[in-house]
Parts: C-alpha cells; sequence; structure tokens
C-alpha cells in the first residue's frame, strides 16, 4: 500500500518537470502527507492544472464521507471490477503529484520492536505523479467534495524486502498517457506496472515520521541502522 508521500518541490519546478498547468497557491511543500488530507492532483489533461483533492476516495453514491479513511489505496488488478473504482478508471482517473513515498519494513518477530520506515524516491530526485483516480461526493449542505485514491501493484525489486506493494508511478515520459480521454481499458492497464527498480533509490529514516503530525525537513533525513 501507499500510506504517505512528500511532494517538496516548489511549484516552478514542478511545472517544469512534469508539463504542469496553473499551479493553485494552496499547494505547499510537504514532508509528511497522510491519508485525509489536501494532495496536490490534476484531474484536467487539457488545463493540466494542480488542485487539491482530499486523499481517501468518497464515492459519488457514499452515504457518509467517513469511507474514505478506507480507501487511499486502490488495486491495480481489479480496477474494472470494484463498483468503488470501475466508472472511475474509465472516466475520472488523475495525476496524484509527488517527489517520494514512504513505507514500514515489519520486523520478523512482531516483539521485537517497531516497524523501521524507508524513505523511496526517483534515482534522480526527480518529481512524478502516482496514477490516481478521483470523485466528488456531494452532501445534502454545503460545498461538493473532491477526493482521490492511489492506485498500488506488486513491488518491484527494490520495494519487495520492505513490502509486497508498491503505488503506481508515472514519470514524465508515461504521465499524459495515464490521462488520456481517449486511452482504453487495456492501454491504461498496461501503464499499471511497477517502476523501474534500477531507477529508484530508498534510505531509513527516522520512525518520528509514523505520525502525521511530525512534517519537517527531517522526515527524509537518512539514519543509521544498528547492525
Amino acid at each position: 500500500m501507499c500510506g504517505r508521500f512528500t511532494l517538496i518541490l516548489e511549484p516552478a519546478a514542478l511545472q517544469e518537470e512534469l508539463g504542469l498547468g496553473e499551479v493553485t497557491a494552496e499547494v505547499q511543500s510537504r514532508y509528511n502527507v497522510a491519508p485525509t488530507q489536501p494532495v496536490a492532483v490534476v484531474a484536467d489533461p487539457l488545463s493540466r492544472k494542480v488542485e487539491l483533492f482530499r486523499w481517501g476516495l468518497i464515492p459519488s453514491w457514499a452515504k457518509d464521507p467517513s469511507i474514505g479513511a478506507r480507501m487511499i489505496n486502490a488495486r491495480s488488478e481489479t480496477l474494472r471490477e470494484k463498483p468503488s473504482f470501475r466508472t472511475a478508471f474509465a472516466r475520472r482517473r488523475c495525476l496524484i503529484l509527488a517527489d517520494g513515498f514512504y513505507e514500514w519494513r515489519r520486523p520478523a518477530d512482531k516483539s521485537a520492536g517497531r516497524s523501521q520506515p524507508y524513505y523511496f524516491q526517483l534515482a534522480s530526485g526527480k518529481p512524478f505523479a502516482f496514477a490516481g483516480l478521483w470523485d466528488t461526493w456531494r452532501p445534502a449542505e454545503g460545498e461538493p467534495l473532491q477526493s482521490c485514491t492511489i492506485i498500488t501493484c506488486a513491488a518491484n525489486e527494490l520495494m519487495a524486502p520492505i513490502h509486497e506493494r508498491m503505488p503506481v508511478m508515472l514519470d514524465a515520459a508515461h504521465l499524459w498517457a495515464w490521462m488520456d480521454p481517449q486511452a482504453k481499458g487495456d492501454e491504461l492497464q498496461g501503464l499499471l506496472q511497477p517502476y523501474p527498480a534500477e531507477q529508484m533509490a530508498l534510505h531509513p529514516v527516522s520512525p518520528r515520521v509514523s505520525s502525521p503530525a511530525y512534517d519537517g525537513p527531517e522526515c527524509v533525513r537518512p539514519i543509521q541502522l544498528n547492525a
């Protein structure tokens, strides 16, 4: 799964690297983005505008928005089967902007201590996008709420020792193919693959990142692990 990530680069750098349109002024650098929080999303492939959506998909038919906390990820293998994702896969795909993400390695012996977080990013340090889906939920009263989910796939060789799943990462060469309104199901499914392990890097980080209240540069700083 993918439960935390970062978006640290300045808007101008994001625009240049990923070919984005206008970036809303509300987008700020984040070192520890957590579920149910606002995330930077591109939902319109024409304007490529960057907006803020809530992380955790709330389907338009949901009775209660609390369902979103349980729908932060969507498995790539079952998108065309699940009612919560089927229509969004066909009509409401999005890009969720990032430049790194965290995953936790659980100890083989659960009594041996807490899980160790690791930070993953492109070896180049460049930003990318998670393949995502979005929807709009309209309450009986109040403003509509736009939300999204991150699609996951099987882990690559770098990720597998830490976790069996990883987010689908799209670099500048592939992200607009995911947003192509003319793309068909099989073509889109072909994009939902593990990112090449040799083009990624990882390092251990402080367990303090496990707290969503902790959001600063120390989150991504490498640490030394005891042998």
